[in-house]
C-alpha cells in the first residue's frame, strides 16, 4: 500500500519540537499510520493520501467552533473524505484530514497518567478510525471503537501504563 502523509505543524512552542522530530525519524509517523490501515484491512489500488496537522488548543478550538459548533478545545478533529466526491480526485484516494492539539494531548496524558507518546498515538489512532467510519455516538459503536483502539495500540506496545 502506498501512503502519502501530508504532515505539518503550526506550533510555535519549542517544547514539542523534539517529539515532532521523532515523528520524522525513519518515517515513523507514516509507518505507524500505514500499519493501522493494514490492521484495519484498508486496501487500495491507488496511493492513499492523509493530511495531519499538529496544532495548539487555541487553533483547534477555532476549528471546533467553525465546523462542529463546539466552542472548546478538543484533542482531535477528523474530516473523512470517503463520504464526499473529493475522495478520488487526482492521482490518489484522499482519506481525510486529522488535526491534533498537542497541548490537549499533554493535558490528557497527565490526566490519565499516560506517557505523552502513548496519548499522542491514542489520539492519532482515534482520528484514523473516525476517518475509516468508526464513531462513538451509540454505546455499541463506542465499545467497538475502544476495542479497536486498544488492539491497535497494544500491537505497537502502547499500553495504558506507558
Amino acid at each position: 500500500m502506498e501512503l502519502i502523509v501530508d504532515f505539518s505543524s503550526d506550533l510555535q512552542n519549542e517544547k514539542y519540537d523534539m517529539f515532532i522530530d521523532t515523528l520524522y525519524e525513519n518515517n515513523h509517523l507514516e509507518n505507524y499510520i500505514k500499519k493501522v490501515l493494514e490492521l484495519e484491512k484498508v486496501e487500495s489500488d491507488r496511493p492513499l493520501y492523509l493530511s495531519l496537522l499538529l496544532t495548539d488548543n487555541e487553533n483547534i478550538q477555532v476549528i471546533n467552533r467553525e465546523y462542529r459548533d463546539k466552542d472548546a478545545p478538543t484533542d482531535v478533529i477528523s474530516f473523512a473524505y470517503h463520504e464526499t466526491e473529493d475522495f478520488n480526485i487526482g492521482p490518489y484516494d484522499t482519506l481525510g484530514d486529522i488535526i491534533i492539539s498537542l497541548e490537549r494531548v499533554e493535558e490528557q496524558a497527565s490526566e490519565y497518567n499516560h506517557s505523552f507518546e502513548r496519548e499522542f498515538y491514542y489520539v492519532l489512532t482515534h482520528g484514523i478510525l473516525h476517518i475509516l467510519g468508526y464513531d462513538h455516538i451509540e454505546e455499541e459503536d463506542k465499545k467497538l471503537m475502544r476495542e479497536r483502539e486498544e488492539a491497535i495500540l497494544s500491537s505497537f506496545g502502547y499500553t495504558r501504563d506507558k
